[in-house]
């Protein structure tokens, strides 16, 4: 696993011994971020159940503004403080439950990253994003990987914008449009 473009590109990132979970495959990873384009760029980002930090990495190398990793899992939480310490590229770190951090005032953001293990319930990661929603600034993105096979939820301010198959794994894309709910 790499960081794919940007200042810090090529650079290797670690991954716990033994870890059984599986990384956001870097195909996926590669085309969500072509299509992120320019809105990357000075993005506060949030990146939840972060594990080894590929994705918030990845957004700080093509000049995202800040990034926020949450993870509660300790093997996980020593690699990706490993990770964001050797790329050298700043970032926060909170070791906290993801349930626990969305339910409080988690700030304002413009970009979220939401990959939950495949094991979580839908019914869970649908109640994360509703939590989610007044967090995410008008206009911007929040980008689920799931398994694929599962339907997104409908929610009401974040509108799905574009859902693709990876091999096994889905990538939600949603955008928020405060406005858009049903009335």
């Amino acid at each position: 696993m790499r960081i794919i473009a940007g200042i810090a590109r090529g650079r290797r990132l670690r991954g716990p011994d033994g870890w059984t979970t599986r990384p956001f495959p870097d195909r996926a990873r590669e085309a969500v971020f072509s299509s992120l384009g320019a809105l990357v760029e000075g993005a506060v980002v949030l990146d939840l159940f972060a594990g080894t930090g590929s994705l918030g990495l990845e957004a700080l190398s093509r000049g995202a503004g800040e990034t926020t990793f949450v993870e509660r899992d300790r093997p996980a939480l020593g690699v990706l403080h490993r990770n964001v310490e050797a790329v050298g590229l700043g970032g926060t770190i909170v070791a906290a439950d993801v349930d626990r951090f969305v339910a409080g005032p988690p700030g304002r953001y413009d970009l979220v990253f939401v990959d939950p293990p495949y094991d979580l319930p839908l019914a869970s990661v649908a109640r994360i994003l509703e939590e989610l929603e007044p967090a995410v600034t008008d206009g911007g993105v929040v980008v689920v990987h799931r398994r694929r096979g599962e339907e997104p939820p409908l929610l009401g301010s974040l509108v799905l914008a574009d859902r693709r198959r990876y091999g096994h794994a889905e990538i939600w894309r949603f955008t928020m449009a405060r406005g858009a709910e049903p009335s």
